[in-house]
């Protein structure tokens, strides 16, 4: 008669353990699926994702070496013309050398700046929109400026202010 002990505790809490990694491994591989699912349906309808600032800016760098690479100057004449092209080239291969190694190390502070800029356009367009209303006449609040007393509104009621020159 061979009798089988009760597992233990630690066997307990051991195969416990398994079940739980079983379980979190496969939430994890669901929502992994689900997201993929989800990026390759926008990527459907949206169209591929923007590239990164950092991406952009190394397209740039590229860019801007290739057409300075590529300018034939009229100003340099004949003889100096294959001299002043290399030297281009030169200072285009130096400057990117330069560039790429701080996109590579700091891709993520080129989103932030990117970031910021887009803040920054947005705070200036809300200025500028707000003043334009003020300077039309189409804003429906009242502007605190337009009761003080030492304005004359005129006789015509169009937006404009009477000025007395006398």
């Amino acid at each position: 008669m061979s009798e089988e002990l009760p597992p233990s505790d630690a066997a307990r809490e051991e195969a416990a353990d398994e079940v739980r990694a079983s379980d979190a491994d496969a939430w994890a591989t669901a929502c992994a699926e689900d997201l993929e699912a989800e990026k390759a349906r926008r990527r459907d309808r949206y169209g591929p994702p923007p590239a990164s600032a950092a991406e952009e800016l190394k397209k740039l760098v590229d860019a801007v070496a290739d057409k300075l690479s590529g300018i034939q100057s009229p100003l340099f004449g004949a003889v100096a013309g294959p001299a002043a092209e290399q030297v281009v080239r030169q200072v285009v291969q130096q400057a990117k050398a330069a560039v790429e190694p701080v996109i590579e190390r700091n891709p993520d502070v080129f989103d932030h700046l990117a970031a910021a800029g887009n803040e920054l356009l947005a705070a200036y367009r809300s200025a500028v929109e707000a003043q334009e209303r003020r300077w039309t006449g189409r804003d429906d609040r009242i502007d605190p400026r337009d009761l003080d007393e030492r304005h004359d509104r005129g006789d015509d009621a169009g937006p404009g202010e009477h000025i007395d020159l006398d």
